[in-house]
């Protein structure tokens, strides 16, 4: 469990976080998220968690599959950072981690203490709304150490604009 957040104390200031990946909804999340920001004077820290790999006997092997997908994940925290300046001029953290994702997320929470909100798009395919949803906002929601805000990924960039500021 994080400790207390420091977001709105002299020298602080809130922050959106936004967990980046090839989900096409992830998209309504950083626009929803870059809005806010811009319209609270917050800012903004993107996520992006690249799977460890499965035990590879040869550890260069492992460390190869690491460093080419922490390229991929580069390539996607960069495409959502510009979509962030666009959308309403926010110059975004980005950060790469490896590991477990869910995992990933409370671990940057803890460490960063003026996390304020997690933002995370909701799916709109019959498969549901995605297995970080699902896991954030079910059982783990009760305990989570921030509030967490859930876009509607059907939601187009005006009707985000017209909420969000």
């Amino acid at each position: 469990m994080s400790g207390q957040r420091r977001s709105y104390e002299a020298g602080h200031r809130p922050k959106f976080m936004v967990v980046i990946d090839k989900t096409s909804e992830c998209a309504r999340a950083v626009h929803f998220a870059s809005r806010r920001c811009a319209r609270t004077g917050a800012s903004m820290i993107m996520l992006a968690v690249v799977d460890p790999p499965d035990n590879f006997e040869w550890i260069g092997v492992g460390e190869a599959m690491i460093e080419e997908a922490s390229e991929e994940a580069a390539k996607l925290l960069e495409n959502a950072a510009r979509e962030a300046r666009s959308a309403a001029g926010v110059e975004p953290e980005q950060v790469i981690r490896v590991g477990v994702r869910a995992e990933e997320i409370i671990k940057l929470i803890n460490e960063d203490e003026d996390v304020s909100f997690l933002v995370l798009a909701a799916g709109s395919g019959k498969e549901g709304p995605g297995p970080l949803v699902s896991t954030l906002a079910g059982k783990a929601a009760s305990t989570f150490p921030v509030p967490i805000v859930i876009v509607p990924g059907s939601l187009t960039d005006e009707e985000i604009d017209a909420l969000a500021g």
